[in-house]
């Protein structure tokens, strides 16, 4: 009998709108992904790699909930360094 085995691999690159949203997406994986910065610190990449696709997908999701988060949260705080909107014009 021959057995196959089937591995299951996935990459996401991420860029966000500025420098610092980046390293703050990347800084979300620190304790599950090594991360592989591109064009200095602008983008960066992981990859997954199970050999259930069900258990790829539970991974991605996992990763994929954390950076939407974080994102989030960027949102909420604005791109200033104290929080603040910086989209708001000052009155």
């Amino acid at each position: 009998m021959i057995t196959v085995t089937t591995n299951w691999r996935l990459t996401l690159e991420v860029k966000s709108s500025s420098e610092s949203n980046t390293k703050a997406l990347a800084n979300a994986l620190a304790t599950d992904e090594s991360v592989e910065w591109h064009n200095g610190s602008t983008s960066f990449s992981f990859s997954l790699n199970e050999s259930k696709a069900k258990d790829l997908r539970a991974m991605w999701n996992t990763r994929v909930r954390g950076l939407i988060a974080v994102d989030s949260l960027l949102a909420v705080l604005g791109n200033s360094p104290r929080g603040e909107d910086s989209s708001k014009a000052d009155d």
